[in-house]
């Protein structure tokens, strides 16, 4: 329940399950072309219809509905008893007794930890990526002079106070510290308080996110994960401070929670984005080597059983070498037992042509889109919905998870349709002004007179009569 782990035989039946039907509200379900080694389905996508193609963008089902009712319990139980319930769901859930004055850390008070030198320097060069990036999405001032004497501005401020999730259950996630923690720094974010699930070993923090929230100036580090970390960051508790807005990514259980207090009075947080299980969809061509698009495929399978990745493939693009490549890759993963179960409820759809496979991109609109093509400019103007975008044969989708400069936390189940990733402007809030002189309220007045006398709103039409008639004799 705390998010981060979930039974995986409960898990890999209702994956397989919802692979094998492809059915919506339990209508027919579609008929593969083909099975793919470890249940991969293939379907061709000329001979179903847009309906269809509907079902085939539907992501492994999630029981939101039962979700929310384990999340909200967790919710109502740290507003109501602070750290306590957060320390008591670390125990049920995470297996890990905390006293009440380890759960949250100061990084500035603690010493550096002692990392391998190669991990340092991978950190590192990770950290100069990401800033460079984010730095080059701080915006300037923006002004506008809209009529003579009416200077509009736009600036840009801060959040004061955030919280960034930062999963831990079945990998470590430095990366995740840095790609939330860098833009939060850049935006002058003044109090970031990093919530991340204490090591199953040592119940400490993992080293590695200690060194990246001591670069990117984390001000608080909260042990815990899972929707219990989510409340105590929206109301604060006696020691986790409140924040006004949570990024990050989790399962289904911490976005959950997001959703859940982002819509709580009490709580008046925001979220960055719904961002769920990881997702992606490669589009493989007549260039595209098939070892390269398995090893992309697998990358994300690995995350966990709720994974799900889909290849678009087009004439030309070499199958039966695809298959075996995906036996012989998936057979060598340490994690084959999270990549399997991802795969059998996975995707192969093949396409007619460009224009085909790019229309099933955009319905299905993936977290991460990977188009490991010769030709992979030719597709960039047709990309309406993704996350972020991995483009030719020499960009794995490991470079932009870890360290080529773009953010990693992006959204997923579809809402790439309507959201974007984390950047700056995650972190800020843009706030508007506007300035008029004498010959300005004169310019505009007169319009805004008619507009609030439409509108039978005497008092703001008077906020300009009052001025203007002080202005009649000067």
């Amino acid at each position: 329940g705390s998010g981060r782990r979930v039974n995986g035989a409960a898990m890999a039946m209702t994956t397989a399950a919802a692979a094998a039907s492809h059915a919506d509200g339990g209508g027919e379900a579609l008929t593969p072309k083909a099975v793919l080694p470890f249940g991969m389905q293939q379907f061709e996508l000329a001979e179903l219809t847009r309906e269809q193609w509907a079902r085939l963008t539907m992501r492994p089902k999630i029981d939101f509905e039962g979700t929310m009712q384990i999340v909200a319990p967790i919710i109502r139980a740290v507003k109501q008893r602070g750290d306590a319930a957060v320390l008591k769901y670390t125990a049920q859930f995470d297996k890990i007794e905390l006293s009440a004055d380890a759960l949250v850390l100061k990084p500035s008070a603690l010493p550096w930890p002692e990392l391998a030198p190669e991990t340092q320097r991978a950190i590192d060069a990770a950290f100069d990526n990401l800033s460079a990036f984010h730095r080059a999405q701080i915006r300037e001032t923006l002004k506008v002079e809209t009529m003579p004497g009416i200077e509009c501005s736009r600036v840009a401020r801060p959040i004061e106070r955030v919280g960034l999730y930062v999963p831990g259950g079945t990998a470590v996630l430095p990366s995740t510290a840095l790609m939330l923690g860098v833009p939060a720094m850049l935006a002058g974010c003044t109090e970031v308080v990093l919530a991340t699930p204490p090591r199953p070993d040592t119940g400490a923090v993992c080293p590695e996110v200690l060194y990246c929230a001591k670069k990117c100036g984390v001000s608080s580090i909260l042990l815990a994960g899972g929707a219990q970390a989510v409340a105590a960051m929206a109301y604060g508790t006696e020691r986790v401070p409140k924040v006004d807005k949570i990024c990050g990514p989790g399962n289904q259980f911490v976005t959950a929670a997001k959703m859940l207090l982002q819509n709580e009075g009490d709580a008046m947080v925001a979220i960055d984005m719904p961002a769920g299980p990881s997702e992606q969809l490669c589009i493989a061509d007549e260039t595209s080597r098939a070892d390269f698009v398995v090893s992309d495929l697998l990358s994300q399978a690995e995350h966990g059983y709720d994974s799900q990745v889909v290849a678009v493939v087009l004439p030309g693009f070499d199958l039966t070498a695809f298959a075996a490549e995906l036996e012989k890759q998936m057979n060598a993963l340490p994690r084959k037992h999270f990549a399997e179960v991802a795969i059998s409820k996975s995707l192969v759809l093949v396409a007619r042509d460009d224009d085909e496979a790019l229309s099933f991109t955009n319905m299905y609109a993936p977290e991460h889109l990977c188009i490991p093509s010769e030709r992979c400019e030719t597709y960039v103007d047709g990309i309406i919905n993704a996350g972020s975008v991995f483009l030719g044969p020499y960009t794995p989708e490991s470079v932009g998870d870890y360290a080529s400069g773009t953010n990693h936390s992006l959204p997923t189940y579809g809402y790439a349709r309507m959201y974007g990733g984390v950047s700056v402007d995650t972190f800020v809030k843009l706030i508007t002004m506007q300035r008029l002189t004498v010959e300005g309220i004169r310019n505009v007045g007169p319009h805004v007179e008619v507009l609030a006398a439409v509108e039978q709103l005497d008092a703001h039409k008077n906020a300009v009569s009052i001025r203007l008639a002080s202005l009649a004799n000067k």
